[in-house]
């Protein structure tokens, strides 16, 4: 194939002609008399250091930067296609998150594929840019990003992701069993602010909680109206600092239906019964509740799959200080034994099931029985003929209905 070129013709850079399956160059020279280019030999298209890799899935480059896809036809031959100008733009914009000012205005779809990308990068893992970029997620798109959170047994990745984890807003459940967090942790003041109204569902159980821990979480309810509010579920089972004195903190809670204090300070006996039932208005459940299986609790949201890295990379860790262990073990056989570092006896699983439960719920109104209001009217009188004797040595308490506020509550008001 030839073509024919003149003089008065620019010169506008090479020219490629396929013919028979091959790519020709054609060089223009105006300079000459020419009528007929020379037939150069064939002419690559990319450089011999080229790469190809295979690509299934379009709509997911898993953070890869070369603008091309490559998929196979039937007859087995390789084909090569231009990624579409959206992949392209979300890929860098998901490279370059942490130059972004804000996504106020993205609608819901677009920032889902865009926080998955940034999420294939591992964006949300760096250690000083990862909670700038997962707060721009939070602040517009809230319990899409993250509705259900289950840290479960998962003290190490609340130490080491705390920043992280208080990002997330408004959650719905919250699952922080067996994490020891104690009463003065800065994840269970986190919990008290307003940006947490929105959680139903708490689980605190075996978190070495004690009577001063609830005042603490309850404070902001108390006296300012606001916090946890909404809260209906609350797990408090298995924290043997909590007793009678701190279920009156519970009064703030006008929307709580499930109660589970089972293997705290409070026994299983008809005075415990009656006194979260006049004072909560709860009724004891003979059986276990479905509300306080922990099987149920999960995660939800577009970060699920950023907890699961952030819990592997800490699985990870532990078992490389575990084989760090082993060969010390191994080295000072014959020499002085260490002294054991202390670790967190998590609760069993089946030594809570066997325990004896004390849970309750909130009844209906039309199932209320006038048999169960005298049987509690009698328990009333018992308990307050025990009020009067031991009132003057244990100082002044709540009142049933209104809450009087002692100088330590203002003073812990003052601190938020």
């Amino acid at each position: 194939m030839s073509y024919y070129l003149h003089e008065d013709i620019p010169d506008r850079g090479s020219i490629y002609v396929r013919e028979n399956g091959q790519l020709y160059k054609l060089n223009q020279n105006p300079g000459r008399g020419n009528n007929h280019a020379p037939n150069p030999g064939p002419s690559r298209l990319f450089s011999k250091g080229f790469s190809v890799e295979l690509c299934v899935n379009r709509g997911n480059d898993n953070g890869r930067t070369d603008h091309f896809i490559f998929t196979y036809t039937k007859e087995g031959n390789l084909r090569y296609s231009a990624k579409s100008l959206f992949n392209l733009v979300l890929s860098y914009i998901a490279d370059n998150i942490n130059h972004v000012d804000s996504l106020t205005g993205f609608p819901e779809q677009i920032a889902e594929k865009l926080f998955y990308a940034a999420d294939a990068r591992q964006k949300f893992s760096e250690p000083k840019t990862g909670i700038c970029a997962l707060q721009k997620f939070t602040d517009v798109y809230g319990s899409l990003v993250l509705r259900m959170l289950c840290l479960k047994k998962s003290y190490l990745v609340i130490s080491e992701k705390l920043e992280e984890i208080k990002s997330f807003k408004d959650l719905v459940c919250l699952d922080l069993s067996c994490c020891k967090l104690g009463d003065d942790h800065d994840l269970l003041q986190h919990i008290t602010n307003a940006t947490l109204s929105s959680l139903v569902r708490l689980l605190l159980k075996d978190n070495c909680l004690s009577d001063a821990g609830l005042r603490k979480m309850t404070a902001p309810v108390r006296i300012m109206k606001r916090g946890l509010e909404n809260l209906t579920v609350l797990d408090l089972s298995y924290n043997p600092g909590i007793t009678s004195m701190g279920i009156r903190y519970l009064l703030s809670f006008k929307k709580l239906n499930y109660l589970d204090l089972s293997g705290t300070g409070l026994k299983c006996t008809k005075a415990t019964i009656c006194q979260v039932q006049s004072q909560i208005g709860l009724v004891h459940s003979e059986e276990p509740l479905e509300e306080f299986d922990h099987h149920n609790c999960k995660t939800e949201g577009w970060a699920e799959q950023t907890i699961l890295q952030w819990q592997h990379a800490i699985l990870e860790s532990i078992k490389a200080k575990e084989k760090l262990k082993s060969r010390t073990a191994a080295q000072c056989f014959y020499g002085k034994r260490h002294k054991k570092e202390k670790s967190f006896e998590f609760l069993d699983e089946k030594e809570s099931e066997k325990s004896e439960k004390l849970q309750f719920y909130r009844r209906n109104t039309d199932m209320s029985n006038i048999s169960v209001l005298q049987e509690t009217t009698e328990m009333n009188e018992e308990l307050q003929n025990k009020d009067t004797v031991t009132h003057e040595q244990k100082g002044p308490i709540f009142e049933s209905k209104h809450l009087t506020f002692s100088v330590a509550d203002w003073d812990l008001l003052n601190s938020y």
